[in-house]
């Protein structure tokens, strides 16, 4: 991949609006990269990689101040990375059909845009919505709410592995009905710390398949990791809901246009 400013750019505002709002960088990401004319297969690969090294250094910070539940990084891991293994391995079976694959990953992707752009625009309707149950049974029985955190996992590990869309906007939203009790940074840093294990190895699973572009991924992240850093030193200091509808709103039609324009 020879050197784009674009691909800088890309990366500086997907990591600024990261930073500053929280909305995962994979919905935000993939469209860019598919705008800029790279294909699904490729722009999935590097972004899932991408996705785990700018998360890492959330992970520390996160650690830091104690915002990890790591018992239900563990319970949603054991369902999320078997489940991106199992798609990789689909993945790769028809791997000789690559106009069949981009397909595929296109309508998925189209999907997952339209899910998160609704999870970002309800979000704290979802939220109040969930505390208010927080004394629903599945809440009170740790077994049952296990299975169902695996559950999410495997839901999570699917989708991420093929679009690359999920690990923070729809993650943290289906962990608001399972956990309403859980502080919401403590949420959202648990939520952080399961996505690098699943974009890792979704990442490394597709690079081993040629869906990787080393050039493009070193440019994204020279220009995302100074953008987190400048995001997250404004965060609160822009309305956050104007942002987040908007948005919201972007990502709804991009969905839209991939599903049933495509």
């Amino acid at each position: 991949m020879e050197f784009q400013l674009g691909f800088i750019v890309a990366g500086l505002i997907v990591g600024f609006i990261v930073g500053l709002t929280g909305v995962g960088g994979g919905s935000l990401m993939t469209p860019i990269l598919l705008w800029f004319g790279i294909p699904p297969t490729t722009a999935v690969g590097t972004d899932l990689l991408y996705a785990a090294f700018t998360k890492m250094g959330g992970v520390y910070v996160h650690h830091k101040k104690k915002n990890i539940n790591w018992s239900i990084t563990g319970w949603l891991s054991l369902g999320s990375v078997p489940a991106a293994l199992l798609t990789l391995w689909i993945l790769h079976s028809i791997k000789t059909d690559i106009t069949g694959i981009n397909a595929i990953i296109k309508y998925g992707l189209g999907w997952a845009l339209l899910f998160t752009s609704i999870a970002v625009l309800f979000k704290k309707k979802l939220l109040v919505f969930s505390q208010k149950h927080a004394g629903d049974k599945f809440h009170s029985e740790s077994k049952t709410q296990n299975i169902l955190t695996i559950s999410i996992g495997v839901l999570l590990g699917a989708t991420v592995t093929l679009t690359s869309i999920g690990a923070g906007a729809l993650g943290t939203v289906t962990l608001f009905f399972l956990y309403p009790l859980l502080v919401t940074p403590r949420l959202v840093g648990t939520e952080i710390a399961h996505a690098v294990p699943l974009t890792l190895v979704a990442g490394l699973g597709h690079a081993t398949m040629g869906n990787l572009d080393l050039g493009l991924l070193g440019q994204l992240l020279i220009g995302s990791l100074p953008g987190i850093f400048i995001g997250s030193m404004m965060s609160g200091k822009v309305p956050d809901l104007f942002l987040r509808n908007a948005i919201a709103i972007m990502l709804f039609f991009v969905g839209y246009k991939l599903v049933f324009l495509a």
